[in-house]
C-alpha cells in the first residue's frame, strides 16, 4: 500500500548541472585540465571533448525555460574559471562575467534560485603549468576569483558552493589518475587535498564581504561505508575507507583537524601545513552539500591501496555499475547529523545513469530513473523525519552531459539531448519530478 510522504513547506527542489559538462563555447573561454585530460590519449572515451557539449553557452535562455516549465525552485551550476579569468589571474574576461550575469538574470526571471558552484573541476591550464593545486599559491588565486565572481553576482546570489567533491580533484585526479590532470601521487593528492581545502577557507570571508545575506557552504561526494563481513580485518578496512573517503574532508571543514588514524597511516606523505591553516578551514559554514549515488561494502586486502578493496555484492546497479542502495542516503544524513551538526544540508547531486532510448516519437521512457528517484526521495524524508536538517534536493542532472572520463557514453540527465542536433527532450523521469516538486511530495 503506498502512502504519500509530504516535505517541510519551503523545501527546495532543483536540479544541477557544470560549466564543463554543459557549456561548450571553448573559443570563448581559456583552455582547462580537461581540455588538456581530454587529448591524452586513452583518457577520456573514444577522445571525446567539452568543446561543444550541449552548448548551453548559446542555448542556456531555453535550458532555463525548460526548467521553469518542470518547476523548478532552484538551480546548481557552476562557473567556469577560465571563462572568467582565461589565465587563472589577471585579466578578466569581460564576456565570461556577462555569460553568468544573464543566467542569473534569466533564472530570476523565471523565479528559480541560482546556487552558484565556484569549482566543479575546470582549473586553467596557465595555473596547472604553474604546479595546479599542489602549488599552495593556487588556493590564493582561487580566493581572488572568488572576489571577482562575487562582485559581479553577489547582489543577485546569495548561495554559494566553494568546492564540487574536492575527493575526485584530489585523489581521482592525482593519486589514480583517471581524472584531469591525471597524475599518480599519493602525497601530491594530500597536498592538492589541503590546498583545495584552504582555498574553501580564505573564499569565505571574501563570499560574506560580497553577498549580503550569503548562504556558503561545500559540496562533498559522501558514502556510507559498510564491511563485508564482521571480521575483525574486513571491519577495520572499513573504518579506513571512510577515513580515506568521507572524514579526510569532513573533520577538517567541522573540525579543524585531519582523522588522527589516517593521519598516522600516511605517515610521512602527509600534506605540508601551514600554522594557520586548519583555523581558516575549519571557518563556519551555513550548510553542507551532500552528493549521493551509493555505499562502498569494503574487505581487507593486503595487495592493496590502504590493504583494502571495494567489493560489489548481488543487487540492482546502475549503467556506472554503482549499486542502486537509497537506505544509504538516509543513513549518511543521520550520520552527519549526528557527528558533524551542520547548520543545513542539502543533497547537492544524486541521480543515476541509464540506458536511455529515444522513440520516433520523442519519448524516453526511463523508468528505473523513476524508480530510482523515487526511492531516494523517500529515504530523504525519511531522514527528515529523524532530525536530519535537510533543506533541498538537487537531482542530477538536468540534461545528459559530458561524463568526464566516459565521455558522452553515460546518461545522467532527465533530458534526453541528441548531440547530433542538441535538442532536448524531457524523459519520463523529468515529467514524474516535476509531479513531486508541484506537490512537494512523493508516494512511495
Amino acid at each position: 500500500m503506498s502512502s504519500v510522504l509530504e516535505f517541510p513547506q519551503g523545501f527546495l527542489w532543483g536540479t544541477a548541472t557544470a560549466s564543463f559538462q554543459i557549456e561548450g563555447g571553448i573559443e570563448e573561454r581559456g583552455r582547462c585540465i580537461w581540455d588538456d585530460f581530454c587529448r591524452w590519449p586513452g583518457k577520456v572515451f573514444e577522445g571525446h571533448t567539452g568543446d561543444v557539449a550541449d552548448d548551453h553557452y548559446h542555448l542556456y535562455r531555453d535550458d532555463v525555460a525548460l526548467m521553469a516549465e518542470l518547476g523548478m525552485k532552484a538551480y546548481r551550476f557552476s562557473i567556469s574559471w577560465p571563462r572568467i579569468l582565461p589565465e587563472g589571474k589577471g585579466e578578466v574576461n569581460t564576456k565570461g562575467l556577462d555569460f553568468y550575469n544573464r543566467l542569473v538574470d534569466t533564472l530570476l526571471e523565471h523565479e528559480i534560485i541560482p546556487f552558484v558552484t565556484l569549482y566543479h573541476w575546470d582549473l586553467p591550464s596557465a595555473l596547472q603549468r604553474l604546479g595546479g593545486w599542489a602549488a599552495r599559491d593556487t588556493a590564493y588565486r582561487y580566493a581572488d576569483y572568488a572576489g571577482v565572481v562575487v562582485k559581479s553576482l553577489g547582489d543577485r546570489v546569495h548561495h554559494w558552493i566553494t568546492h564540487n567533491e574536492p575527493w575526485v580533484v584530489a585523489f581521482a585526479g592525482n593519486l589514480f589518475g583517471a581524472h584531469a590532470p591525471g597524475w599518480e601521487d599519493l602525497p601530491l593528492a594530500l597536498q592538492v587535498a589541503h590546498h583545495l581545502l584552504l582555498s574553501h577557507g580564505l573564499a569565505i570571508p571574501i563570499l560574506r564581504d560580497g553577498s549580503r545575506g550569503a548562504h556558503i557552504g561545500i559540496t562533498l561526494n559522501l558514502s556510507p561505508v559498510h564491511p563485508a563481513t564482521s571480521k575483525v580485518e574486513d571491519v577495520a578496512a572499513a573504518e579506513r575507507q571512510d577515513g580515506f573517503f568521507n572524514r579526510w574532508f569532513l573533520e577538517p571543514v567541522f573540525k579543524g583537524r585531519y582523522p588522527e588514524d589516517m593521519w598516522a597511516i600516511y605517515g610521512y606523505q602527509v600534506p605540508r601545513i601551514a600554522p594557520e591553516d586548519m583555523r581558516i578551514i575549519q571557518r563556519p559554514i551555513d550548510f553542507l552539500g551532500v552528493n549521493y549515488y551509493t555505499r562502498a561494502v569494503i574487505q581487507h586486502s593486503p595487495s592493496k591501496f590502504l590493504d583494502l578493496e571495494q567489493i560489489y555484492p548481488e543487487g540492482e546497479y546502475t549503467a556506472m555499475h554503482w549499486e542502486v542502495y537509497p537506505q544509504g542516503l538516509t543513513e549518511l544524513l543521520l550520520r552527519l547529523t549526528k557527528d558533524y551538526a551542520p547548520q543545513a544540508l542539502y543533497i547537492t547531486e544524486n541521480g543515476c545513469a541509464c540506458e536511455d532510448e529515444l522513440t520516433p516519437d520523442g519519448q524516453v521512457h526511463d523508468s528505473k530513473r523513476v524508480a530510482y528517484l523515487r526511492a531516494h526521495f523517500a529515504a530523504a524524508h525519511q531522514a527528515i523525519t529523524q532530525g536530519a536538517p535537510l533543506k533541498g534536493y538537487f537531482v542530477w542532472s538536468l540534461m545528459d552531459n559530458f561524463e568526464w572520463a566516459f565521455g558522452y557514453s553515460r546518461r545522467f540527465g532527465i533530458v534526453y539531448v541528441d548531440y547530433s542536433s542538441l535538442k532536448r527532450y524531457p524523459k519520463d523521469s523529468a515529467k514524474f519530478y516535476a509531479s513531486v516538486i508541484a506537490q512537494n511530495a512523493v508516494k512511495s
